[in-house]
C-alpha cells in the first residue's frame, strides 16, 4: 500500500520513515513525501493515482494550503483517503476539511500508534 506525505517541513520525511520503520521494511508500506500540494498534484498528474491509497497533508503550507490540495484531490481522484494534520486547533478549517471529504482530522503532535491504526482499518 502506498500512501503520500505532503508538508513543507522536510523534517517530517525522517520522522515517518523512523516511525514506519517496520512496515517500510516488510514491504508492507511505501510512502512518498511531498513538500509543497503542487508537487503532490504534478506527482499524482505524471504517475497516476491508481495504487496511491492515502494522503496526510498539514494545512498550513505557503502557496497552495492543504484544504486546496483537498478539495482538488477529492474532485479529481475521489477514490484516495485523504487525511488533514494541522498544528492548529482551527474550528474553520476542521469545518473546511469536512465539507472538502475529508476522511479524518488529526492534530500535531501526531499520535503514530493511532495512526497506524487508522491506516490499516482504511
Amino acid at each position: 500500500m502506498k500512501m503520500m506525505v505532503v508538508d513543507d517541513e522536510e523534517d517530517v520525511q525522517s520522522l515517518y520513515r523512523q516511525k514506519f520503520r517496520k512496515e517500510l521494511r516488510k514491504g508492507k508500506m511505501e510512502i512518498y513525501f511531498a513538500f509543497s500540494a503542487k508537487e503532490a498534484l504534478q506527482y499524482l498528474q505524471a504517475q497516476g493515482a491508481d495504487n496511491l491509497f492515502l494522503i496526510l497533508s498539514d494545512i498550513n503550507m505557503p502557496e497552495m494550503n492543504g484544504l486546496e490540495l483537498l478539495k482538488i484531490v477529492k474532485e479529481n481522484y475521489a477514490h484516495i483517503k485523504v487525511f488533514m494534520i494541522t498544528a492548529y486547533g482551527d474550528e474553520e478549517n476542521y469545518r473546511l476539511a469536512m465539507e472538502y471529504g475529508a476522511d479524518d482530522y488529526l492534530h500535531k503532535p501526531v499520535e503514530f500508534e493511532m495512526l497506524k491504526e487508522k491506516i490499516l482499518d482504511c
